[in-house]
């Protein structure tokens, strides 16, 4: 029998089904308006440092962590490579996961991945660089996990900004773990259960846990042995998924991770339930090429890949930068971004130790660093006051602590994704504002 449609004269819900449309909800109307970035602040304290200095007085841009501004970014020979990839692909429509050229690249040439490990590249898709995958994975944790707005996204004590404001675009509310300063903010097996057992008390479901390391702000690398035991202990205290951000983990001193250590480490189930985001944003200091992938659980890619279908499809140029990256080797492709970085880290490193300011300082791209004397002997109230003493009168930029939650209140993030010359320039300058305030 022919199904009869809806008279052509009265409107029809695409969706046919009542149960299957999204059901009234006015939790928009609640919600803070997202604010914008503040990094016009440090531009403004700069510029009125050289209104006072001269024009051509020296600055340092210690807030910042786009290797491609302050460090040689993508070599030349692989974005001609890139560009021949193009040229050779064409310009129509990829698949909403990227192309099969790029999944093989990565899951053979980069990640290596064991058979042993169940993965493989039908487990990676292809993103416009780290905050698109962001957002397709926090979107996977509602529609697979929680299954509802409101439920909450665990994140550390004192997080990267974008984990603030992204999940909560998507409807989810972010909640900090415990954290102990003197440890980094670190998660803990009890931290995390805490967690767990707080968000049951306040009737809201978990999304996921986010683990990020190296981290930002904090440069706080946790070992692989580590993250796979908090990973572990989120999965048996019912966290539905968890994302291990790995943005920076070329850019240590200790190397790159390995996936199929992690992978090795959970049963196939488990498994399912782990995403990976990586990028070249960082270890290549590529952040306007917009190149990224998360790997995941197939129930989870074949999710992003439908959504994906119908919103953000991928782009060929960022995946060709990679694909050329990781075939020619990707530490040496990498090389002019990892070695200064650890060179300013060694200098940074050996200054935060001989000084007495108290610091966590693992990896990746940032020191963050405890000011609380000076802020005090200032009258400060946080350390958003602090970037402007140190822009305006010694024409350094770091980042505030307070920007990033009121743990961090009292603390800077210092980047040292520089040259060594330009790192030690800057250690100079805030150790020189830091004192004038104690005066």
């Amino acid at each position: 029998m022919v199904a009869q449609p809806v008279s052509l004269d009265t409107p029809e819900f695409s969706i046919a089904a009542p149960a299957n449309r999204v059901p009234v909800s006015d939790y928009p109307a609640h919600m803070m308006e997202i604010p914008p970035s503040r990094m016009f602040l440090i531009r403004d304290a700069l510029k009125a440092y050289k209104t006072k200095y001269g024009a051509d007085a020296a600055t340092y841009d210690a807030s910042q962590g786009d290797g491609g501004a302050s460090l040689p970014g993508v070599p030349r020979e692989i974005l001609e490579r890139a560009l021949q990839l193009q040229i050779e692909h064409g310009s129509a429509y990829d698949q909403p996961f990227g192309t099969v050229q790029f999944r093989k690249a990565a899951a053979e040439n980069y990640w290596q991945l064991d058979a042993a490990s169940g993965w493989t590249g039908d487990n990676i898709v292809f993103t416009q660089g780290g905050r698109d995958g962001l957002q397709k994975a926090y979107s996977a944790m509602i529609a697979l996990g929680a299954k509802e707005v409101g439920s909450v996204l665990v994140v550390s004590r004192v997080p990267w900004i974008s984990y603030h404001w992204g999940p909560y675009a998507l409807g989810l509310n972010v909640l900090l773990a415990p954290g102990d300063p003197a440890e980094g903010w670190r998660f803990t097996p009890e931290g995390i259960r805490a967690t767990a057992e707080f968000a049951k008390r306040e009737g809201r479901k978990i999304a996921g846990l986010v683990i990020t390391s190296p981290d930002n702000p904090t440069g706080r690398t946790i070992p692989m042995s580590e993250q796979i035991e908090l990973t572990k202990v989120a999965l048996a205290a019912g966290y539905p998924y968890v994302l291990l951000d790995w943005i920076y983990h070329w850019v240590t001193d200790s190397g790159h991770n390995n996936i199929n250590e992690l992978l090795q480490a959970f049963t196939p189930e488990e498994r399912d339930r782990l995403i990976i985001l990586d990028g070249l944003t960082k270890s290549l200091g590529a952040s306007n090429v917009r190149s990224a992938h998360l790997l995941a659980g197939k129930k989870v890619v074949s999710h992003i890949v439908s959504q994906a279908s119908h919103a953000v499809v991928p782009s060929y140029f960022g995946q060709a930068v990679a694909i050329a990256a990781y075939e020619m080797g990707f530490e040496k492709a990498a090389a002019s971004i990892i070695e200064p970085t650890k060179e300013s880290r060694r200098i940074l490193r050996e200054a935060l130790a001989a000084s007495n300011l108290p610091h966590i300082m693992g990896d990746g791209y940032y020191a963050f660093i405890d000011c609380s004397e000076a802020i005090a002997a200032a009258g400060y109230s946080d350390s958003e006051a602090l970037l402007t003493h140190l822009g305006e009168n010694h024409g350094l930029a770091v980042v505030p602590g307070i920007y990033f939650s009121q743990a961090g209140a009292n603390w800077i993030r210092f980047s040292y994704a520089q040259s060594p010359a330009k790192t030690e320039g800057a250690v100079k300058r805030l150790f020189e504002g830091l004192a004038a305030l104690k005066k």
